[in-house]
C-alpha cells in the first residue's frame, strides 16, 4: 500500500497583530516559508507536482490566487498545479490532507502543503457601494470580523468558548492555569532553540530600512498568574474567556513536503514521519470548541488504538476551554500535550496553525524517538479534525 510521508517543514516567525508583518504581503510570507521548506528537505522545486495552500482570509490583490503565486514564486514548473483550500481553523491541516489525497489518487507524487494568514492586512469593505449609494454615509465592514463570527448565530468565536464552558463547567481559574502553562512552555521552547529550528528568519520593514525577524512576536513567557487573573472577560459580561486564555491574532505562514515514500527517497528527501490516518467530524456550532474530542475518538476507533497508544498530542489552543475539554473527556495527559506552547502563546493564524502544529509534532517525535503523535483542532462553524502520524526517525 502506498505510504505518504512528511519531510522538511519550515515556517515564518509569527507576527503579532498590526506589528512586524503587517506590511509584508501574505504571498511573500508563503513564498518565504515554502522556499525554506524546500531547502530543508533538499528538494528541487522542479520535482514538486502540486502546491496546496490553506487560507481563511484572502488578502491583497493576489489573495485568491495565492497558491499559484507561491508555486511559481519558489520556482515550481509552470506545468505544476496549485490549489487553495479552506476548512476554517483546520485549513493548514486540510492542505496536508488534500496533498496526500492527490498523491493517493495517482495525481502526483510530491507536493508542498502549507498555509498562512496576514490578518493585519485584512481589508475593510463596503457591501453596498457597487450598485451605487443613494445618499448619506456608507458603512465599511471589517472582513476580519467575518472570520471570527459563527455564521449561524453571528456570535464571536469567543462566545462559543463561553458556551462550552457553561455546558461542561470549565472555570476561569483552570483556563488561566492552562494559559500560564502555555506561555511558560513557549518561553522554554524559544530559549532552548526548539522553535528556532522550525523558523526561517525573514526581513521585515523597519523605518526606512529593514531588519531580520527571527522569533515569534506574540509569546509572553514572563506573564504571571496575577496578570492573567486581572484581565477582564471580552466576550461576555461576567464571562471567563479573556485575552489571556484565548489564542492570539497573529500573522505567518508554514509549509511541509508531502510525498509518496519511494519517490521521496529516490529524490534524496529524508522522510521524517508517515501520515497514517485522519478523521473529520461535525459538532454543534455553538460549542465548536468540543470538536477535537469526537474527532480523536473517531480516529482512535478507526485505528483500534487508545489514548495511551499516542505518545504526543498537539491540540490547538483556540481557547483554553478547548484543551480542558479534551483533557477531561478523553483523559489526555497534560504532560504529553502542547509541550512547546500553542495558540494561546504562539498565536493562531488559522491557515498556518495546523502546519505549525504538524511541524512541532514531527520534531518532537524525531528528537525524542517516540512513535505516534496526534494533531487535532476545533473549527469555526462546528467541526473537529484529528490526524495521526508515525515517526520514521526511530
Amino acid at each position: 500500500m502506498m505510504e505518504i510521508v512528511l519531510a522538511g517543514g519550515m515556517r515564518t516567525p509569527f507576527g503579532d497583530f498590526g506589528k512586524s508583518l503587517k506590511d509584508v504581503p501574505l504571498t511573500a510570507l508563503g513564498t518565504h516559508a515554502a522556499r525554506a521548506c524546500l531547502e530543508k528537505a533538499a528538494l528541487a522545486p522542479a520535482h514538486v507536482d502540486h502546491l496546496v495552500w490553506g487560507n481563511v482570509l484572502p488578502v491583497d490583490h493576489d489573495g485568491y490566487f495565492a497558491s499559484r503565486a507561491i508555486a511559481l514564486g519558489v520556482g515550481m514548473p509552470v506545468e505544476s498545479a496549485a490549489l487553495n483550500v479552506s476548512r476554517a481553523c483546520g485549513s493548514g491541516t486540510q492542505a496536508i490532507l488534500t496533498a496526500a489525497e492527490q498523491i493517493l489518487s495517482g495525481h502526483g507524487q510530491v507536493a508542498l502543503a502549507g498555509g498562512g494568514e496576514n490578518f493585519s492586512r485584512g481589508p475593510y469593505v463596503s457591501t453596498s457601494l457597487r450598485w451605487g449609494a443613494k445618499r448619506g454615509p456608507e458603512t465599511m465592514v471589517d472582513t476580519l470580523d467575518w472570520a471570527y463570527r459563527d455564521p449561524f448565530s453571528r456570535e464571536l468565536m469567543g462566545e462559543t468558548a463561553e458556551n462550552l464552558s457553561d455546558d461542561f463547567g470549565y472555570g476561569r481559574e483552570a483556563m488561566d492555569e492552562w494559559a500560564l502553562m502555555s506561555q511558560q512552555r513557549a518561553g522554554r521552547a524559544m530559549e532552548d532553540g526548539f522553535l528556532a529550528r522550525q523558523i526561517a528568519p525573514i526581513a521585515v520593514p523597519d523605518g526606512r530600512g529593514t531588519r531580520v525577524m527571527e522569533q515569534d512576536e506574540f509569546p509572553r513567557p514572563q506573564v504571571t498568574a496575577a496578570k492573567l487573573a486581572a484581565l477582564k472577560p471580552v466576550f461576555r459580561e461576567g464571562g471567563r474567556v479573556t485575552p489571556g486564555n484565548s489564542s492570539g491574532v497573529t500573522d505567518g505562514a508554514a509549509f511541509v513536503v508531502v510525498a509518496e515514500r519511494a519517490r521521496a527517497e529516490a529524490l534524496g528527501v529524508e522522510p521524517v514521519a508517515r501520515l497514517v490516518d485522519w478523521a473529520i467530524v461535525g459538532v454543534p456550532p455553538r460549542i465548536m470548541g468540543c470538536g477535537p474530542v469526537p474527532a480523536i475518538r473517531a480516529l482512535l476507533e478507526c485505528r483500534s488504538m487508545t489514548v495511551g497508544d499516542v505518545d504526543y498530542w498537539e491540540i490547538n489552543e483556540a481557547f483554553a476551554a478547548v484543551n480542558l475539554h479534551a483533557e477531561r473527556e478523553l483523559g489526555i495527559p497534560r504532560a504529553r500535550t502542547n509541550l512547546y506552547g500553542g495558540g494561546i502563546s504562539i498565536g493562531h493564524p488559522p491557515g498556518a496553525t495546523g502546519v505549525r502544529m504538524m511541524l512541532v509534532a514531527m520534531r518532537h517525535l524525531a528528537e525524542t524517538g517516540a512513535r505516534h503523535a496526534v494533531v487535532s483542532m476545533c473549527m469555526g462553524a462546528g467541526q473537529g479534525m484529528a490526524v495521526l502520524i508515525e515517526n520514521l526517525k526511530r
